[in-house]
């Protein structure tokens, strides 16, 4: 529908059409003349009965009756009730209100009538007003006694407008036209992004003006609803504490960024000098490279820093054969200082255990470092040797006198006062083992005809004990192994070496009678007894251990000492021996 209850198309008005030649306001003023009792003078308005308005928002009296008349006679237009014929109602004249008592009493009903209206055109938009194609709502009679009612104007005159007053309720919108209705007020005042600064930066709140706004700060205030926290107050202080943990983290990462720049491309912090004076004894353990020494002499206080000792190792050319062991420093001392007495014999506090040294000798010198009775690492060594590492190839062979014996492999151990007897045999153990599958004994004893690895450390033993310069050793493994050898009628498998005998009497002497080694029939007196001794007489080096590796093959089967401590000379014939003989009583004034 489009004004005036007209229907939509585009023919032009006819004069059968109700408000053909509408004249506007004028049309109407006439119109209400003419229809007035009083010949166009001002209406009074003189209550004929008591008005109330009922809970279900009626009326009661002829008001109601005649409200229901102008209903019948001016029905509402699909389009809702604006106009749309030029008229608008900021043009009305406040002074019409006191011309027409009347009509500012029917105003009263159409604000009522206007909440019913919305329901009945909502039915009417689902039931097939609006939306469904929009048909003319039916018009009713129109009460002729209702002075109230809406009548039609005539020709060339305008129908009374209602909605026109100040005081009036605006018409619904149609559908299409209707606009949003606005956010209620918020409970909690808050202007928005854009609608003004945040409290935080601002210095306060609401709360904070509350002495100085008065009223206005009341009024902020109730409107927080009931039950609402207060918020909490902000200040200056907050941005304070902002800008000291920002510039706190500015400040850190500035630090760390120097140390960064000072560790990697900086000069190592060192000290200066040979020292304070203070002396410390420091354990460097087996295998410790160059990073792993300046951590323990860090820890200990001798260097200031790991990297100035590492560069004080690359800069010094002996740097790199610094080894284990114990060795006395100072506190405080620079990475060059240090560096230079570590390579230097004076600080060396290690217990070194020389090549060929027997169990027993070893045991002393253990008891002397740890300042402990005489005997103490002899009896933990009798009583707890299975317990201390050993190689199960080197576990319950017979007769042997000191199972230890060839297992305290002959090197330098950070031994000191306080230490245990048994943790310094562990270490020397533990040497050894590692050293002999290093070689890989247990593969090799094969090849040279041992039964077993036992065997191939008994004949490093007897190399390290009978040669008497590293030149010998090779010579002295050959000797071994031909004497060894079921082929031999020379000497039918006898080793005849003095070694064995003093091991069994616990002595070196080079002078034995022949009526004394053989009237004793000790396993280890290899006069009397075939092959090897039950097993190693002292503990063989490097050296010793490679000779007995690789012999030499020159068919070497006698040797003769010489001169009693140095010279060595060796034969391949019994005739050459007995010259060699011959030599060696000469020089010794036999």
């Amino acid at each position: 529908m489009t004004e005036y209850g007209r229907g939509q198309g585009s023919e032009p008005w006819g004069p059968e059409d109700p408000l053909y030649g509408d004249g506007g306001w004028a049309g109407q003023q006439a119109q209400a003349a003419q229809q007035s009792p009083y010949g166009g003078r001002p209406q009074q308005h003189y209550p004929q009965q008591p008005q109330q308005q009922y809970d279900d928002g009626t009326w009661s009296g002829q008001d109601q009756q005649g409200y229901d008349q102008a209903q019948q006679q001016y029905p509402y237009d699909q389009q809702g009730y604006g106009r749309q014929d030029g008229y608008d109602q900021q043009q009305y004249d406040p002074q019409h209100q006191q011309q027409y008592p009347a009509q500012q009493h029917q105003q009263q009903h159409e604000q009522q009538q206007h909440q019913q209206h919305q329901q009945h055109q909502q039915q009417g938009y689902d039931a097939g007003g609006w939306g469904a194609g929009g048909q003319a709502p039916v018009q009713y009679p129109v009460d002729p006694a209702d002075p109230y009612g809406q009548q039609t104007a005539a020709y060339g005159t305008e129908q009374p407008d209602f909605y026109g007053t100040p005081d009036a309720y605006p018409p619904p919108e149609p559908p299409a036209r209707r606009r949003t209705e606005p956010e209620p007020e918020r409970a909690d005042w808050d202007p928005g992004p854009d609608q003004g600064e945040h409290a935080f930066f601002a210095g306060g709140d609401a709360d904070e003006d509350g002495d100085d706004d008065g009223a206005a700060g009341a009024g902020r205030g109730e409107r927080r609803g009931r039950g609402s926290k207060p918020r909490k107050r902000r200040n200056g202080c907050a941005c304070l504490v902002v800008c000291l943990v920002l510039g706190g983290g500015v400040a850190g990462v500035g630090y760390f960024g120097f140390q960064f720049y000072q560790d990697r491309f900086g000069t190592a912090p060192d000290f200066a000098g040979d020292g304070n004076g203070e002396q410390v004894t420091v354990t460097i353990p087996k295998g410790a490279g160059g990073s792993v020494i300046g951590q323990v002499l860090k820890r200990q206080g001798v260097v200031k820093s790991v990297d100035a000792f590492i560069a004080a190792i690359q800069s010094n050319p002996d740097g790199k054969s610094i080894q284990d062991g114990v060795y006395t420093l100072q506190k405080e001392m620079s990475a060059d200082s240090a560096v230079r007495l570590m390579l230097s014999p004076k600080s060396r506090n290690n217990l070194i255990i020389a090549e060929g040294k027997r169990n027993a000798d070893v045991y002393e010198l253990i008891d002397k470092r740890l300042e402990v009775d005489d005997g103490t690492t002899a009896k933990i060594a009798e009583s707890q040797w299975k317990s201390l590492g050993l190689p199960d190839w080197a576990m319950n062979h017979p007769n042997v006198k000191d199972p230890l014996e060839g297992f305290l492999y002959p090197s330098s151990y950070p031994v000191a006062k306080g230490q245990k007897p048994k943790d310094v045999l562990e270490q020397m153990v533990a040497r050894a083992a590692d050293k002999y599958e290093e070689l890989g004994f247990e593969k090799k004893s094969k090849e040279l005809g041992l039964d077993g690895p036992w065997q191939l450390v008994t004949v490093a033993s007897l190399v390290q004990a009978e040669g008497k310069t590293h030149d010998d050793f090779r010579k002295m493994s050959e000797v071994v192994y031909n004497r060894l050898k079921t082929s031999n009628t020379e000497t039918n498998q006898l080793l005849q070496f003095d070694s064995t005998y003093n091991y069994l009497k616990k002595q070196s002497d080079i002078h034995i009678s022949e009526s004394e080694i053989n009237g004793n029939k000790d396993p280890y007196n290899t006069y009397t007894n075939r092959g090897l001794p039950p097993g190693p007489i002292g503990n063989p080096g490097d050296e010793a251990l490679q000779a007995a590796l690789n012999p030499t093959d020159q068919g070497w089967l006698y040797f003769v000492a010489v001169d009693g401590v140095h010279r060595t000379e060796f034969a391949r014939t019994n005739d050459e021996f007995e010259k060699l003989k011959d030599e060696f009583n000469a020089s010794s004034g036999n």
